[in-house]
């Protein structure tokens, strides 16, 4: 199998769950629609392309670096001289993530990363309003799947960020396909987050299983304190 990381970074991200109109809130991680979304896009695939879909196929991992802060931005929506409605929209700031997919096509991974490199259409992250921040930083890995890349892939997190956790180690969440995760403590869960169609006239999401567990990384920018602990008190004489 070879798989395929991808660093996402942004002022910015948001991943739609449920949601009405009033209300938009956001999965504290990048589902694997909105990932496949995005793949979809640097391909060239319009929402009406049945290949979208194929693309649930490619196994998938994401791993939480770097949590964020959750934004609630408050919009007064008006489509008529008298109709207003007052929305709700919620985004992840400052986080950052590492997503990695596989496949044993390993032909097919190799064109995602090309295509990721260069677009078709408008890379986001989420909404449309979420670009990324600069070029995607992607690495190659063969003969790994994602849970075994994520799993010793560096700490990822911004310098500041890991300055800030003043930890030696840091143990940080992994959410990845059920099955890839059967051997995890715990109950698969069952999310909607599966592509059936994109098309803004029939969009259709279905349920998939993931998995949960906890990933343990070095910080590379932790610094130990040392203490002496001789001294000599006839130097204050």
């Amino acid at each position: 199998m070879k798989t395929l990381t991808i660093r996402l970074n942004a002022p910015l991200q948001s991943f739609g769950n449920e949601a009405t109109f009033a209300r938009r809130t956001t999965w504290k991680y990048p589902s694997k629609s909105a990932v496949i979304g995005m793949l979809s896009a640097a391909m060239g695939y319009r929402r009406n392309n049945s290949r979208i879909a194929d693309l649930n196929r490619l196994k998938f991992a994401v791993r939480i670096d770097q949590p964020g802060q959750t934004m609630t931005d408050y919009q007064t929506v008006e489509w008529k001289s008298d109709t207003r409605k007052i929305t709700y929209r919620d985004y992840l700031q400052d986080a950052i993530f590492v997503v990695a997919v596989g496949s044993e096509d390993e032909r097919l991974i190799d064109t995602l990363r090309t295509a990721l490199r260069h677009p078709k259409f408008q890379l986001f992250i989420g909404r449309r309003a979420n670009t990324p921040a600069g070029p995607l930083q992607l690495y190659l890995f063969n003969h790994q799947n994602p849970v075994q890349v994520l799993t010793d892939f560096k700490w990822q997190a911004s310098e500041w960020f890991r300055k800030k956790t003043k930890k030696e180690f840091v143990s940080l969440e992994m959410i990845a396909d059920a099955e890839l995760l059967s051997d995890s403590n715990g109950d698969p869960e069952l999310v909607k987050d599966r592509i059936i169609s994109l098309d803004q006239r029939y969009r259709q999401i279905g349920f998939r299983a993931v998995s949960h567990t906890q990933v343990q990384l070095n910080n590379d920018k932790f610094k130990k304190q040392i203490v002496g602990t001789e001294h000599d008190v006839m130097n204050f004489l």
